[in-house]
């Protein structure tokens, strides 16, 4: 601001009140300074000027899992959206599944001033985002902490997915499962007991295969659940989440009978490729996180609220090979 007032050659008080639209500037007066900080190239420190006169620093902070994975760059869209639609800026980061690098993140958007920070977790203790900065956790429950959460209804979508597949006439259902520190990893495995256990199967753990963190490894998974002899060999394939499901797809694709096929999360292409999915909406998972976030912004103080997103049951042809 200095250089802008020694450049049109006014005080700084004069150059304050013209990039703050105060009244009493002559219009030569505003012109010269207009044409100053054109020269150059001034920009306002918004979150310093906040911070100043104690206001909101209209920033959001949200920390996913992996923005390149089309299931979080949504999440991300849907609470931008909301964010810009009340004039905030969001801040995204990703943390994959690290702990460490997540409270790094944590602190690094805390130090910011954010209004608000929504956080997709990972590990196992969160004590560490407690702060009086409203926390909203998105997917997963957080850990060690009590907070506003949005979830989906991970148990009832699996269970809704391999009933599906019962009803075909399937018994040897496969289970894709991802990491088993992932918290939807034992709610979607949940899901899947249920509906063998409804409908009186015995689980096999032969079919049951964790520790699918990729598309890569999910594909290599489901070839070797496909080599198994014929009478252990899966007729139908569960897979937990749109990973699981396109490496799946990948180790289906050449097979001259395909095995059924309903996956958890839907993906681009899912329904030209006629792919039945359990869909879970990560916008409205946004929405919703977004919304709670904003109302802690502006007062809300009622005890920590969980809100369960509802899944939904998408046939396509995959999911309706019979046995």
């Amino acid at each position: 601001m200095r250089d802008v007032a020694r450049v049109a050659g006014v005080s700084l008080k004069t150059v304050s009140r013209v990039i703050n639209e105060e009244a009493g500037v002559a219009p030569s007066t505003g012109a010269r300074v207009g044409d100053a900080i054109a020269t150059l190239g001034f920009e306002r420190n918004d979150l310093a000027r906040s911070l100043r006169q104690g206001r909101s620093s209209l920033t959001l902070g949200l920390i996913i899992e992996d923005l390149a994975n089309p299931f979080y760059s949504a999440i991300a869209n849907a609470v931008e959206a909301c964010a810009r639609a009340l004039g905030y800026l969001l801040i995204t980061a990703s943390a994959g599944e690290d702990p460490v690098l997540e409270r790094e993140l944590v602190g690094a958007l805390l130090r910011r001033r954010v209004d608000a920070l929504l956080v997709v977790p990972a590990g196992s203790d969160h004590r560490h985002v407690a702060s009086r900065t409203p926390t909203v956790f998105l997917d997963r429950l957080p850990h060690a902490l009590e907070a506003d959460t949005v979830l989906f209804d991970n148990v009832g979508g699996a269970r809704a997915g391999v009933a599906h597949l019962i009803a075909q006439g399937h018994t040897r259902i496969a289970c894709v499962l991802d990491d088993p520190g992932v918290y939807t990893h034992e709610l979607r495995r949940a899901g899947y007991r249920q509906a063998l256990a409804e409908a009186g199967i015995a689980e096999d753990l032969a079919l049951v295969r964790t520790g699918n963190h990729d598309v890569a490894r999910a594909r290599a998974t489901v070839q070797d659940l496909l080599a198994l002899p014929a009478g252990r060999r899966p007729t139908a394939v569960f897979a937990t989440n749109n990973r699981m499901t396109v490496g799946a797809l990948h180790a289906l694709a050449a097979e001259p009978r395909r095995p059924a096929l309903v996956g958890f999360d839907d993906f681009e292409l899912a329904d030209l490729l006629g792919t039945t999915v359990v869909r879970a909406d990560p916008w409205r998972l946004g929405e919703e996180a977004a919304a709670l976030a904003f109302a802690r912004v502006a007062g809300d103080e009622a005890p920590p609220r969980t809100v369960t997103v509802a899944t939904e049951l998408v046939r396509r042809g995959s999911g309706e090979v019979p046995a």
